[in-house]
């Protein structure tokens, strides 16, 4: 018993020790950007909608107006026929307020919902800009950015918009239009009363000036938070099965709560701004009322003002604090929104893309494609370089294989093939074209890959394959049927209409890799990339694969890299790759009886 509790206590002291997943999280810092040039920025969203936004807008002046004359006719009611005693005509006033009434609240429908379609339609749009945005971006901006904290951006900032742009806006120019006039009102009706109803209103600004200061930056903190949070989320739900293998559960539990503590702290702090800045609305509305009923009674019994005008101070002070506590709330939401909208635009200002030339050279048609890596260098950091001096040529209908140890930089060589980075020295040419001054889309589509780690999407089998193809369904089996694939699929009962779940859960490694590569074949392309495409295959399958490789190959033009030598043996060329240089060249025959890097590697696989 004691040495299990001993066991259990190493066990725990470890994974204490042990650095939490997601540790290494740091937000990136936001500049901080003028709410001036960020709404100009937001307008442009809503610009296509001017019409929509001018209407709603239009209809905030009729708004204010049939506020402001609700407490004026109960004004005329008190002094013209209550206080005289004279009860004729009040029917047609009272009526001429419930009117006030019903069409103030029918046009605020019809003004809230020009804008709120408007604003909804502006964020459709921005969403989408955003969506096609990350898609331009280099891989290298992924490889440096949490998915998590993208994700972030491209929902939950983009949410926190949807007030601001839907209604918030307009709302804040509508109570302003209705405070400007009960200004002009209550000083039409008595400038005197009207500036002591106004006393508070300088040290009311003053204070929503300091918490404009506090609430942003309150606002930010709690973006940071929540990013931070989402991607240990993500990483967490993703990375769930080492989690668990490697019983991480407290671990990734603990920095969960930590992570969490802070987002809490974060959104309690702009809890506290908003309570306090709602309590002192709320005291100067108070304050304000009392300074009428004490000064204006005053005014009142020596009949300086009437009674009507008394009790509409009242009303208009009351009404004149509402739209006060609804600029204090939409402050709020507007601060958020601006703190959001600081990250969306970050985001959309990041130019990591490839260099794309103005005009492209079109792709040679109708020629069979030399490629050639000329001289060719690459580092991912400066000075630190994956690939030296790399030279070698893929002439058309040839079978290059790529071999070398861990890191040797295979896999980066294929990277730069496909333009998802670029050379930092050199350059990779395509029929003596340089790929840099081709369109990157129209470059990559010649090509068909399957990389180690495939990637299934939530759809059908037969749409995982056929993927971005007009394949046929024909053409889809067809393929199948070359990769022993076929028969796997008709095993269940819904066939090629099977749906796939979340990256392929519901299959096989080995299953998962023969379809990738069925989408390969389906594809056509005029080069075949393959990145260890065989590594989660059984050696049955394997040698299956093998036999339709070699038939389907013997005219395709193809690169492949493989740690299993057996799949490479036929190739035309074998390039052997060291710490990023190319040592030996030649075929499986000429390298082995060279005694050299490639022998050592085939002695090593075959020593049992």
């Amino acid at each position: 018993m004691s040495n299990n509790k001993n066991t259990q206590k190493n066990t725990e002291q470890k994974q204490t020790n042990t650095p939490a997943i997601g540790s290494g999280f740091k937000e990136q810092a936001l500049q901080e950007i003028s709410d001036t040039h960020l709404m100009k920025r937001l307008a442009h969203y809503l610009a296509p909608y001017k019409l929509l936004f001018t209407g709603s807008v239009l209809l905030l002046p009729m708004l204010s107006l049939l506020e402001l004359v609700q407490p004026y006719l109960l004004k005329v009611i008190i002094d013209d026929h209550l206080v005289p005693g004279k009860l004729e005509g009040i029917g047609p006033l009272c009526l001429l307020i419930l009117v006030a009434v019903l069409s103030s609240q029918a046009l605020g429908l019809l003004q809230l919902y020009w804008m709120q379609l408007a604003g909804q339609r502006a964020l459709h749009d921005l969403r989408t800009e955003l969506f096609a945005h990350v898609q331009e971006l280099s891989v290298s901006y992924f490889h440096k950015h949490p998915i998590g904290r993208l994700m972030t951006r491209l929902t939950t900032d983009v949410e926190s918009l949807q007030e601001a742009l839907s209604s918030g806006m307009v709302t804040m120019i509508g109570d302003i239009f209705t405070l400007i006039s009960i200004i002009i009102t209550l000083l039409w009706l008595d400038w005197k009363l009207a500036l002591v109803s106004f006393l508070v209103v300088p040290p009311l600004i003053g204070l929503t000036s300091i918490f404009r200061y506090f609430l942003r930056s309150a606002f930010r903190e709690i973006r940071v938070k929540i990013a931070k949070l989402n991607s240990h989320l993500q990483e967490s739900i993703t990375g769930m099965h080492i989690i668990q293998a490697f019983v991480r559960e407290r671990l990734s539990l603990d920095e969960y709560k930590e992570i969490n503590a802070d987002y809490r702290t974060a959104n309690v702090k702009s809890v506290r701004y908003d309570a306090m800045l709602y309590a002192v609305v709320e005291a100067a509305g108070s304050i304000t009322v009392g300074a009428i009923i004490w000064y204006g009674s005053g005014l009142a019994l020596d009949q300086v003002i009437t009674l009507g005008v008394l009790i509409a101070f009242i009303e208009y002070m009351q009404k004149f604090f509402v739209p006060i506590r609804n600029l204090a709330q939409k402050y709020n939401l507007f601060q958020s929104a601006m703190a959001s909208s600081e990250r969306i635009f970050q985001l959309l200002d990041s130019q990591e893309k490839l260099d794309t030339p103005e005009h492209p050279t079109p792709m040679p048609e109708h020629e069979a494609l030399t490629i050639e890596f000329r001289n060719v260098w690459f580092a991912y950091k400066d000075d630190e370089w994956v690939i030296k001096d790399l030279s070698f040529t893929l002439n058309p209908g040839q079978k290059i294989a790529l071999v070398g140890h861990t890191g040797a930089g295979k896999s980066t060589v294929m990277s730069l093939l496909l333009r998802l980075h670029d050379p930092t020295k050199g350059q990779i040419l395509v029929n003596g074209i340089d790929i840099r001054d081709i369109d990157e889309l129209t470059w990559r589509s010649i090509f068909a890959v399957v990389l180690q780690d495939s990637f299934l999407f939530r759809a059908s089998l037969h749409d995982n394959i056929a993927l971005s193809s007009d394949a046929s369904k024909e053409e889809v089996v067809q393929a199948s049927k070359q990769v022993h694939v076929h028969d796997l699929i008709m095993r269940y009962s819904d066939g090629y209409e099977h749906q796939v779940k979340e990256r392929g859960s519901n299959l096989s490694a080995g299953e998962k890799q023969l379809l990738c590569f069925a989408r390969a074949l389906v594809h056509k392309p005029q080069v075949l990339l393959l990145d260890e495409a065989t590594a989660n295959v059984d050696t049955e399958t394997e040698s299956l694969m093998q036999q339709a490789l070699d038939a389907l190959l013997s005219h395709q033009t193809s690169l492949v890299i493989a740690h299993r030598l057996s799949t490479i043996r036929r190739a035309d060329t074998i390039l052997v790759l060291h710490r990023g240089e190319l040592i030996e060249e030649g075929s499986h025959e000429d390298l082995l009886s060279e005694g050299g890097h490639y022998a050592r590697l085939h002695a090593l696989q075959y020593s049992s």
